[in-house]
């Protein structure tokens, strides 16, 4: 179970993945073989690589991965970076809540609303439905690995890597 809890986005992310790439295998199959397309499959492809970008991005949170800047961050001395370290902290926390609370809108909308998606003709809420805890996911990783790199600082080495 502690492995579940750890590395959920990395099951999750690993399940879609295998899934997508079934999805397109089949697709590819059926086109070369009947030459025709199973249109639905651009929809499910398009919401799936979605939903794998920001579990994909919850997984580089976890381990400091993703996307940074630290040129000014590594010239500072430790003091200095944990005020840098705070002010982007606290950055990333407010997009991601922001994030996270406009995805639950557009779950809520769909919900409310009854919009259905153009292909498949399902409720497009099934699509948004894993938005929301995905970037609350993200949000909880990035926090773990600030305060993993503000542990560092206080032990006194650099804090990355």
């Amino acid at each position: 179970m502690r492995f579940v809890l750890r590395d959920a986005e990395k099951i999750i992310c690993a399940a879609l993945f295998l899934a997508m790439t079934a999805l397109g295998f089949v697709n590819v199959a059926v086109r070369y073989l009947t030459n025709y397309s199973l249109a639905a499959t651009e929809e499910l492809l398009v919401n799936g690589f979605l939903l794998l970008t920001i579990f994909g991005a919850a997984v580089a949170a976890r381990t400091g991965d993703h996307l940074a800047v630290t040129l000014v961050y590594d010239l500072l001395p430790p003091p200095a970076r944990k005020v840098l370290l705070l002010l982007s902290g606290a950055l990333a926390v407010l997009l991601l809540t922001l994030s996270a609370w406009f995805s639950w809108q557009l779950l809520s909308n769909q919900l409310a609303t009854g919009s259905r998606s153009y292909a498949l003709q399902i409720p497009a809420w099934y699509y948004s439905a894993g938005l929301p805890f995905a970037f609350a996911l993200v949000l909880v990783r990035y926090v773990q690995h600030a305060r993993e790199t503000w542990r560092t600082l206080d032990a006194g080495a650099d804090g990355h890597g």
